[in-house]
């Protein structure tokens, strides 16, 4: 399976990336990424299934192009693309990722979607300053993150730069740091969960 292939990136096209395990890919990764396209006004979501999370467990991580063909499966939508490219630029950490894709799309307008769960853990992120400064960030709520993510450290950090959820629409073309807390229906799926139940 061709993992390396980055999916077409028209100047001024506003992309979502959507980064994670997707051990395995699930309804609810489909339901976050169709939130944002309609919240966030989007034109593509782009799956970003990586190598292997630094702050996770990598022992019950399924091979990377089991995962990509799993996510293919679930992302049955034509807005949405699979890639994971990661591993073909050595990326390690979100923040080198970010850095490529700035450094190869300059005039695509992407936003960094991330679960209100990874926004409770953000602060331990490589370099979480700097990837709030190099991309617009779109927080979707999970069940039981509705306080506590804003509530964390990072999103503290963060703070001044918290955009209304009104002006949500405006998210991509706004320069970074900038952020948004979207609320709405919560999906309770989670990877881990589902591994479990197996």
């Amino acid at each position: 399976m061709e993992t390396a292939r980055l999916p077409p990136a028209l100047p001024g096209l506003r992309i979502g990336l959507y980064g994670g395990s997707f051990n395995p890919a699930h309804a609810g990764h489909l339901h976050v990424s169709r939130m944002a396209l309609k919240r966030l006004r989007l034109d593509r979501v782009w799956w970003l299934v990586t190598p292997g999370n630094p702050l996770k467990d990598r022992n019950d991580l399924v091979p990377l192009a089991e995962r990509m063909a799993a996510a293919m499966r679930v992302a049955r939508d034509p807005r949405i693309a699979v890639t994971g490219f990661e591993e073909t630029i050595g990326a390690r950490f979100t923040i080198e990722t970010l850095r490529w894709l700035r450094r190869h799309y300059p005039s695509v307008q992407f936003v960094w979607i991330m679960g209100a769960d990874s926004l409770a853990s953000f602060h331990r992120w490589e370099r979480f300053q700097e990837i709030a400064s190099l991309m617009p960030i779109a927080v979707i709520d999970r069940p039981g993150y509705t306080l506590s993510g804003p509530n964390a450290p990072g999103a503290r950090t963060l703070a001044r730069w918290r955009i209304d959820e009104t002006d949500a629409p405006l998210l991509a073309g706004l320069p970074p740091p900038a952020w948004v807390f979207l609320h709405g229906p919560r999906s309770s799926l989670s990877s881990t969960a589902l591994r479990n139940r197996v």
